[in-house]
């Protein structure tokens, strides 16, 4: 995978070719990853490269405003990362606070409708009090749903689905030889979105670890080495420009896609 030119978001250099806009992803998928490895390469603690985190996700909501892509969801903490060192998870909890309470307004000011998915049962009630009132500020917000996956797994989310629809089917609203892969769909996180056209994942790693694996049955995959904390908009750009780049056929084959274009 070759690097592409330098993004347009920044302000110095000269600016790539444009991506055509109906290039571009309706909805990005990240797995931030990286922020620990980022800390220890510095000798500092963990905590101090989730901090430096928080500057690579600002950076990448005000990318997705400029370039009016109309979803952005980020993996902020797994129902896995419970199983982490207390102190870890405390000073998670403690940040995301903070984070709350900092970016709200500038949230708001920019049009972005905040969300969570997940189970948020397991966060302190004060936590789940802000994230209540958070999504209820900025619900009439359009120019970007940004969506935080916290306590969220995609395992989970195929489960609450399936219980969701028994629940119907028990209550006698829903016939189950009615239940297909549509059906279910309506039930999931996110299901008022598109699916998401394009994950990512920074640090390294080539997984997906249990994000949002009903939505990106079909997603573009692109997976790189820079971790979270210097992902920036450069970088940003270079998967959106790698995602340009790619033919999605959806099972069809490219000379279908390409009679279906027409001359």
């Amino acid at each position: 995978m070759t690097d592409a030119p330098q993004s347009p978001l920044q302000p110095v250099g000269v600016a790539p070719a444009p991506i055509q806009a109906d290039r571009l992803p309706r909805h990005v998928a990240i797995v931030m990853d990286g922020n620990g490895r980022w800390a220890e390469q510095r000798r500092r603690p963990r905590t101090f490269g989730h901090r430096a985190g928080v500057g690579a996700v600002r950076a990448t909501v005000e990318a997705c405003v400029r370039l009016q892509i109309p979803a952005l969801t980020l993996f902020a903490f797994s129902s896995e990362n419970w199983a982490r060192p207390p102190s870890e998870v405390k000073a998670l909890m403690v940040l995301f606070l903070k984070a709350l309470d900092r970016e709200v307004d500038e949230l708001h000011d920019a049009g972005v409708r905040l969300r969570f998915i997940g189970d948020p049962c397991a966060f302190p009630a004060g936590l789940q009090q802000r994230m209540r009132a958070a999504m209820d500020r900025t619900a009439g917000n359009r120019a970007l749903s940004l969506n935080v996956a916290s306590n969220y797994g995609g395992r989970w989310d195929i489960a609450q689905a399936a219980r969701r629809a028994a629940e119907e089917v028990a209550a006698g609203r829903l016939d189950p030889a009615a239940i297909d892969a549509r059906l279910l769909a309506g039930y999931m996180s996110l299901a008022d979105l598109p699916e998401p056209d394009l994950f990512i994942r920074t640090g390294g790693d080539h997984r997906v670890s249990n994000f949002l694996l009903w939505q990106i049955a079909y997603a573009e995959l692109y997976f790189t080495e820079v971790l979270w904390p210097d992902f920036d908009a450069r970088c940003l750009h270079r998967a959106l420009a790698d995602f340009a780049r790619r033919e999605r056929r959806f099972g069809k084959t490219g000379a279908q896609l390409r009679a279906e274009a027409g001359p």
